[in-house]
């Protein structure tokens, strides 16, 4: 078995590590001041830095790091790229490149463009680049078109992004929420009319339970170990539900803690590890413990949410001996996991991708809810549900009106203020612009930020499809598979400043939806790199008609946010940001009193339905995951330390399937599914028998075009996968559940 090089996560390896970068990104000095200043980290939503300085949380703890931040600034600060670069790197060659080498080539320093028949890339003025692109616009109908946006950018140029599609006349408006998050909006709208968390950064401090479930934070959320490690010590319990499991959430040493740093903290109280995919089957189980434990709050089923009755009567004519096995988790498990929620006081349930990434991703969220609002954990200090968002400001650039459709009051905010019509139909969603794109239905994509054929499933599909389109306009800082695999028939790249080199204020929002403000005005690299709002405004006036807005004013960031505050629901302190620079909560989405966004003000029980698989007695459930040397498709180290991985084209399967199949660490077999097959390297690792996982994005190949019908975000952790040894030996069958 593969075994990580450290015996904690975190600890003084990370601090070692953060040393290490900061020197590659120009010293300790310079990167310490970067980090410092004044502006919101750039990796997860869990949120730090704005006006109350680099490394500060919302609570106002002091130093609130990890190495996703380190990963991160390292890229911003590195070098400009040569021209020689692309004078002697065909995009074949860069094609052959893996994600971690196109990303350590450094920063994107002037426009670049390849057109049909080109072999290389070469440098383009803006002129240049805005013209061509402006021209496919102008020449295609608007619904031939469609616009995506990563959670990179701010909040005043989404704005400004979703502004100039809707005048343009498209709706196919798409940010990157739609591929990891989109169930969990989906979901959170049915259960309490907002589609995010229901709880602030304070909560955590006063729950005395948390259940962590599809997701792992010490990789991908780091600085929430620290709010989980302070739980513990307050006497409060961990419980984690992984099929595989994870070092940092067994022992994290938090190094801005000398006490964890020194011993170490444990984490997980209680490690379910279920098969992939039974995560309805396991919280059916323990929902029904907790009915029949009497740990129900009659109070809150009863006047403060509807569809109780229902859910009640499912759960108790479930048996708990066949979920039990559905889950592939002992009843022992289940009933410590019950007695853990029956003996807490407030509970808050945490989720990312684990639970989002299957087909039936919304009817997840909809069983957590189930549990929690049993227990009467909503609508109450310390307690409810926090999605963990893995991008700074998706949540921001969602709320600003980056999406397919907006809600009624917005649109009407919308039409009034900029004489735009807004459909009350739906554009497409992502999924569905990559469809069209096959289809030779779509004739021009503007890209603002993100990699959107590595965030795809079915990467030869993703390919054909992206491939397709006429003309690619992409705004980018580095580059990334994207530019080779992924870009039309004309690709024009542009270089975009990153938030903390911009020269106005910016906006962005956590996944506590707490709005910071980044000041900006740090150095940017030489060359020609531009902002995201200068760039979106000097392309959008080449596209309408002349006059059709005063662009001076829409290159302001402080006439963007009072535009925003006028007409983004609950964002009305955006208006009065400047001079006073405060940071402020969005209003209406995070309850601590039982009175929701719904139309009756009441929270909404969901009956879910045990999801049936047909797996054959050779296949394995595989899933996709990252590793804590990666952030989203932007992969900066081929090893994963806490896995014990140093490199990625690996399938990490049970030491019992690979004694029973004779394979050894290190043996090379062939993972297929229906639409792909890959060469790895067998890693022994602690996960459920019969359940393998492989690391994105370089394993979307084998990815299937399953959607979840509510969310249409695509199922990367519920693919059928069959092995067999490159030596020629067949695999055995697979355990049975169990």
């Amino acid at each position: 078995m593969a075994k990580p090089a450290v015996r904690a996560a975190g600890g003084f390896r990370a601090i070692f590590y953060f040393v290490k970068k900061a020197l590659s990104a120009g010293g300790l000095w310079k990167s310490w001041k970067r980090l410092r200043s004044n502006n919101a980290c750039k990796t997860c939503a869990l949120g730090m830095g704005g006006q109350a300085g680099g490394l500060v949380d919302e609570g106002g703890h002091f130093p609130s790091v990890c190495k996703k931040s380190i990963q991160v600034q390292a890229g911003d600060m590195a070098a400009a790229i040569p021209e020689g670069f692309f004078r002697f790197t065909s995009i074949e060659q860069m094609a052959g490149m893996s994600p971690a080498q196109l990303e350590a080539q450094g920063r994107l320093a002037f426009p670049i463009i390849a057109e049909p028949g080109d072999r290389y890339y070469r440098p383009i003025s803006w002129e240049e680049a805005y013209d061509k692109t402006a021209a496919a616009l102008r020449a295609a109908p608007p619904e031939e078109a469609f616009f995506y946006a990563s959670g990179r950018s701010s909040n005043e140029a989404a704005f400004l992004f979703q502004l100039f599609a809707r005048a343009y006349g498209s709706a196919n408006i798409h940010n990157c929420s739609y591929y990891c998050h989109q169930a969990s909006g989906v979901a959170l709208s049915k259960i309490y009319g907002s589609g995010t968390a229901s709880v602030v950064l304070e909560d955590l401090h006063k729950a005395d339970f948390v259940m962590v479930i599809g997701a792992n934070p010490p990789s991908n959320h780091p600085r929430l170990i620290t709010q989980l490690m302070q739980l513990r010590r307050r006497g409060g319990k961990v419980l984690v539900v992984n099929p595989l499991k994870e070092l940092g959430l067994q022992r994290f040493r938090v190094p801005s803690d000398w006490r964890s740093l020194l011993f170490g903290s444990s984490i997980a109280n209680l490690y379910i590890q279920p098969h992939i995919g039974a995560d309805i089957a396991l919280l059916k189980a323990i929902l029904k413990g907790v009915i029949e434990g009497g740990g129900v709050d009659e109070q809150f089923v009863s006047e403060h949410a509807t569809g109780w009755a229902e859910v009640e009567a499912d759960a108790r004519a479930q048996n708990a001996d066949q979920l039990a096995e559905a889950a592939g988790v002992p009843r022992a498990q289940i009933d410590q996991a019950v007695e853990m929620i029956l003996s807490a006081k407030r509970g808050i349930f945490c989720w990312a991708m684990g639970i989002t990434h299957h087909a039936h991703g919304v009817d997840n969220i909809l069983e957590l809810a189930n549990l929690a609002m049993a227990r009467g954990w909503l609508g109450r200090e310390g307690a409810g549900l926090l999605p963990i968002r893995g991008h700074s400001n998706v949540q921001g650039v969602g709320s600003v009106g980056v999406a397919p459709a907006l809600k009624a009051a917005f649109a009407e905010q919308m039409e009034a203020r900029y004489g735009i019509t807004v459909p009350a139909e739906s554009g497409q969603d992502t999924y569905a612009s990559m469809m069209a794109a096959l289809e030779g239905r779509i004739r021009v994509s503007v890209q603002l930020g993100g990699n959107l054929y590595h965030s795809n499933p079915d990467a030869d599909w993703a390919a054909r499809a992206l491939q397709n389109i006429p003309l690619t306009f992409q705004v980018s800082t580095q580059l990334n598979t994207g530019h080779a695999h992924g870009r039309g028939k004309t690709t024009i790249v542009v270089p975009a400043l990153v938030r903390d080199e911009e020269t106005q204020l910016t906006m962005q929002e956590s996944m506590f939806n707490f709005v910071r403000i980044s000041d900006g005005g740090q150095e940017a690299p030489e060359g020609e790199p531009r902002s995201e709002v200068d760039i979106i405004a000097s392309l959008a006036e080449r596209v309408l008609p002349e006059r059709r807005f005063d662009w001076s004013e829409l290159r302001s960031h402080e006439a963007l946010r009072k535009a925003i505050g006028a007409v983004v629901p609950g964002y009305q302190p955006a208006g009065n940001v400047d001079p006073e620079r405060k940071e402020f909560q969005v209003v209406g989405r995070t309850f601590h009193a039982p009175r929701f966004g719904t139309e009756d003000g009441k929270a909404r029980f969901h009956v879910t339905q045990v999801p049936e698989y047909s797996r054959g007695p050779d296949e394995y459930q595989l899933m996709t995951i990252r590793s804590e040397g990666q952030f989203n498709t932007v992969v900066y180290e081929e090893e994963d330390l806490y896995r014990g991985n140093t490199t990625r084209d690996v399938v990490m399967m049970s030491a019992e399937d690979a004694e029973r199949n004779g394979w050894s660490e290190g043996e090379r077999v062939r993972v297929t599914t229906e639409v792909g097959s890959m060469s790895a390297s067998v890693a022994i690792t602690d996960i459920r028998a019969g359940n393998l996982a492989m690391y994105f994005p370089e394993a979307n190949c084998l990815v299937p075009r399953k959607l979840d019908a509510l969310s249409k975000t695509p199922a990367f952790k519920s693919v059928q996968a069959r092995l067999e040894s490159e030596s020629g030996r067949q695999s055995e069958p697979v355990a049975e559940a169990g």
